[in-house]
């Protein structure tokens, strides 16, 4: 039998929570391995479950979802964690993903959405509401509330040229199979070249590869590009 993936629950809401708990427990590869109220509570129950998925909300007493997200991720980096939340507001969308979380999603997602948004988090991908990729990246682009670049090597120096347009399609928002149609390649290239590329810049997920892409200007510096993919 596959191994199952483990789900910790987080909502202040115990109504949200028993909805989740029954929506997941009906998946064959989903086992849920305990709840909490709140920030506080989470991070016990990381520590008590070693869940492989954290289901986050934001607004929660006591500690909230994003200074959980921060301290589930520094102490426990095994564990990925996918926001929910009601309210679709950049602050709480960059603020989780600053703080380390591998996807956010609205809580009006559809079944099928949460579910997909789970297997995918646990294998290693990340996963934004569309609206908030759009918003990720456009925040990137302009700056806006962006860290400074680090002191130091350029973490894209040792990456191809290969590796390099994969980054950059990753940066522009496209999945490995929209990626694999851009650059004539197959999947299965194109997830082993998305591994590569995360490794030598030393992004946790996309997310982070996203951010720092645009943060070196690798998007910038391909933007009057007419060149296209060489094969």
């Amino acid at each position: 039998m596959t191994e199952r993936i483990r789900v910790l629950l987080v909502d202040d809401q115990e109504l949200i929570r028993l909805g989740f708990r029954l929506v997941l427990e009906a998946e064959p590869d989903i086992e849920v391995v305990g709840e909490a109220a709140d920030g506080d509570e989470a991070v016990s129950a990381v520590a008590g479950h070693s869940p492989d998925v954290v289901l986050m909300d934001i607004r929660m007493p006591r500690t909230d979802g994003i200074a959980a997200t921060r301290a589930i991720v520094q102490t426990h980096p095994a564990t990925r964690v996918l926001v929910l939340t009601t309210f679709d507001l950049d602050e709480y969308a960059f603020g989780a993903l600053d703080a380390g979380a591998s996807g956010f999603l609205l809580k009006d997602a559809q079944r099928t959405e949460l579910i997909t948004a789970i297997r995918a988090v646990h294998r290693g991908d990340a996963v934004l509401a569309p609206a908030v990729t759009r918003r990720v990246i456009e925040r990137a682009r302009t700056g806006r509330d962006a860290a400074p670049v680090p002191a130091g090597p350029d973490p894209l120096g040792e990456l191809t040229e290969r590796e390099r347009e994969v980054l950059h399609a990753i940066a522009e928002g496209l999945t490995n199979a929209e990626i694999a149609q851009h650059l004539f390649l197959s999947e299965s290239t194109v997830k082993t070249h998305v591994g590569r590329v995360l490794a030598k810049v030393g992004a946790r997920d996309r997310v982070q590869a996203v951010i720092l892409a645009h943060r070196h200007g690798l998007v910038d510096s391909w933007a009057g590009d007419a060149g296209g993919a060489a094969g």
